[in-house]
């Protein structure tokens, strides 16, 4: 169960991310006067996809929890990187974001780092 605990905490923390990101995308720019920031930022709270995200961060907390409870930390820390793996990827393929020989390179120090840690 400890496995599905910290899986759980990854996904969660991309769905968030990912989620974020397409409805900041879909409602523009933050605007530059600082009233009309947070008035932009209030309605944000307001919409069902951010209110989504924010219960997707509470529930990989929750899970974040329950897998402190099955491993140390340094052992289960360094799986959450798979969560900058798979945000990368789906960058690439939902938000069409480019791709680097720097981020191919950080990606695969991450995955190595991981095997590592293992």
């Amino acid at each position: 169960m400890g496995y599905l605990y910290i899986f759980c905490t990854i996904g969660f923390t991309v769905y968030g991310q990912l989620i974020i990101k397409w409805t900041m995308d879909k409602q523009g720019g933050l605007p530059e006067v600082w009233s009309e920031k947070i008035l932009f930022l209030l309605q944000l709270l307001l919409n069902p996809w951010i209110l989504s995200g924010f219960a997707a961060a509470f529930l990989a907390a929750l899970s974040w929890m329950a897998a402190m409870s099955k491993f140390d930390i340094s052992y289960a820390y360094p799986f959450m990187s798979l969560s900058f793996v798979l945000v990368f990827i789906l960058s690439i393929f939902l938000f069409g974001e480019p791709v680097s020989t720097q981020k191919i390179i950080g990606f695969s120090f991450i995955i190595v780092g991981i095997l590592v840690m293992r």
